[in-house]
């Protein structure tokens, strides 16, 4: 027989680091990109999707990407308590990035169950999970939504939290029940990450945003630009032009999707243990509806033909940008510090892959 691989100490294992990080919603926009940036430092990936919204297209990617038994895939469904249990037996995770959920504010007033059920109590079950398996380490992937309408800016993590939408309200819930599980299990600790707006792709045009068909009457502002630039759409909706801004319409803060992964790795190699650290992930700085268009258009340059709408959307903030200064205390600080720099990845990704994946070679 052969000799078995010895264990690591706890102890050891501590001073090395996380070593396999599960990434739930790893098929998806941001967990796609996180998880390709965790094999590119040389960690072991798990990604568990249940692919409703992630794409398997990112999957391939990311299969091609790591070395021989470094990553793998796991479609399951994450309100399936007893599956997540079977996952967990099987591995041996050091940390989990929880991405997974449903993250459009239009959508979740039509579907306000589904958000709770999928934001909320979806995070129970995966605390439940590791409760019982014995894995401490937990990075949450949550949202300046939490925040609703604040009468200052930019937001600190000191900020009231009131949310004015059921996207952000299930988001704050999970929030709770993360602190609250903390309270009773002094050996967890975790970071909440809170952002905005997210914008830009892979600089190497592997991975970026292919947002599923069924999202489109609820499509965000880039993807109904970039889609308006390749000529397939005829206009861009602004919603509200009456908003208490300098130009009438909401302003927010964009994040390029890389430096919000590398805030969440920044955050995992700086966990504390029995505590909830809390960190607002942003670059600092508003942009409007108008001069997020005008600086797609100076990025293409296409001409964007625009279609006001004066009354708003319901849910919609006026105005959100936050301050990171607390993230950059543990050495983070955005690669994209401009606008136009990001979302110039995101159109190198719309030219090279208009169809999504399903145009990738």
């Amino acid at each position: 027989m052969g000799k078995e691989t010895p264990q690591l100490p706890e102890r050891e294992k501590e001073k090395l680091g996380p070593q396999h990080v599960l990434v739930t919603g790893g098929a998806g926009y941001i967990g796609s990109h996180a998880a390709l940036r965790l094999l590119e430092l040389g960690l072991t990936v798990t990604v568990l999707d249940d692919l409703s919204r992630g794409n398997r297209g990112a999957v391939r990617v990311l299969e091609k990407i790591a070395r021989p038994g470094q990553f793998q895939f796991i479609k399951a469904d994450m309100t399936d308590l007893e599956e997540l249990h079977r996952i967990f037996a099987m591995s041996d995770f050091d940390v989990v990035m929880h991405f997974a959920a449903l993250t459009n504010v239009g959508e979740s007033h039509a579907k306000p169950m589904l958000y709770y059920k999928m934001n909320t109590a979806c995070i129970v079950n995966i605390l439940d999970a590791m409760r019982v398996h014995n894995v401490d380490k937990f990075i949450y992937s949550s949202t300046c939504a939490t925040y609703g309408n604040p009468k200052q800016v930019p937001i600190t993590e000191e900020t009231p939290q009131i949310p004015v939408n059921p996207y952000g309200l299930s988001k704050r819930m999970a929030e709770e029940v993360v602190k609250d599980y903390s309270n009773s299990n002094k050996k967890f600790s975790a970071a909440v990450m809170r952002y905005s707006c997210i914008v830009g792709a892979d600089p190497s045009c592997r991975l970026g945003e292919a947002p599923s068909p069924e999202l489109k009457m609820y499509s965000r502002l880039i993807t109904a630009c970039a889609y308006a630039a390749l000529g397939r759409l005829p206009s861009v909706k602004i919603y509200g032009t009456n908003h208490p801004t300098e130009d009438g319409t909401c302003v927010r803060d964009y994040i390029h999707v890389l430096d919000l992964v590398n805030a969440h790795i920044a955050a995992m190699n700086n966990l504390k243990q029995g505590q909830v650290q809390v960190f607002n992930v942003g670059t600092g700085k508003g942009y409007s509806v108008r001069d997020f268009i005008a600086a797609w258009e100076k990025v293409t340059g296409k001409s964007i033909t625009v279609e006001e709408l004066q009354e708003s959307r319901p849910g919609d903030p006026s105005k959100v940008y936050c301050d990171p200064s607390k993230l950059t205390e543990l050495g983070w600080k955005p690669i994209y510090v401009d606008l136009e720099s990001a979302l110039a990845t995101a159109w190198s990704w719309y030219l090279a892959n208009p169809d999504g994946f399903s145009s990738s070679p």
